[in-house]
């Protein structure tokens, strides 16, 4: 599913490199849990899976395409394949729950019988039914993240990129966040979080990859992970 060979990703010239020489191979229906520091490396691997970045060298494959290969028209879809979750949630706050999760549809031109057939399933995988016509600002913190995972899972992508999702939340509200990113984990996408929580790392449970300086310094089949 991801496949990263060698790859390195420098800044400039003169900068150590933010990526140095680094190879992991994420299965289908995985589920990994990405630490390290700040400056470790971690937003240079995701921007690098997003395409956002581009490697200084060595070879990407997600999900079958050669990053080699892609070219800049076939980027969009590419991303479609790869939902993505951040800290800050992102939603449209002149928008409902409904109408932000469906935005995603409508961007890429679903019909408005798609939508009201879609977009309803996936609130209620990630417990928002009855919450469809409330504001972002009604929400809690929690809330607010489970519409940027529905909106971020509408499109079926076959990946999942979360990046700190539980960092603004508190532990009751990161909690539910979490059992929220296992169930989608469980309908069969593959799963990539980031996060600084040593907790959650060590009750998951999961394949845990340490990077430090650039590098892949462990990678564990389970979480044992201490700061």
């Amino acid at each position: 599913m991801i496949l990263l060979d060698r790859v390195t990703k420098t800044y400039g010239r003169s900068n150590a490199p933010a990526l140095d020489r680094i190879s992991l191979h994420v299965e289908p229906k995985e589920f990994v849990i990405v630490v390290g520091q700040s400056g470790a490396g971690k937003s240079t691997l995701l921007k690098l899976l997003t395409r956002e970045e581009r490697p200084t060298s060595g070879k990407i494959i997600v999900g079958g395409i050669d990053y080699d290969k892609l070219k800049d028209r076939e980027i969009p879809l590419l991303r479609r394949k790869i939902g993505v979750v951040f800290q800050d949630f992102k939603l449209l706050p002149n928008k409902t729950v409904f109408e932000n999760v469906a935005f995603a549809l409508e961007l890429v031109g679903y019909a408005n019988r798609e939508i009201h057939h879609t977009v309803p399933k996936v609130l209620d995988i990630v417990g928002l039914v009855g919450k469809e016509k409330r504001m972002p600002l009604e929400l809690s913190g929690g809330e607010r993240q489970r519409v940027a995972i529905a909106r971020a899972v509408v499109r079926q992508p076959r990946i999942l990129i979360a990046d700190e999702p539980t960092g603004n939340l508190d532990p009751k509200h990161a909690w539910d966040v979490i059992k929220v990113l296992e169930k989608i984990n469980k309908y069969g996408t593959t799963v990539l979080l980031t996060t600084h929580n040593q907790e959650i790392v060590n009750k998951l449970q999961r394949r845990v990859i340490t990077l430090k300086d650039g590098k892949i310094s462990s990678d564990r089949a389970r979480g044992d992970y201490k700061t």
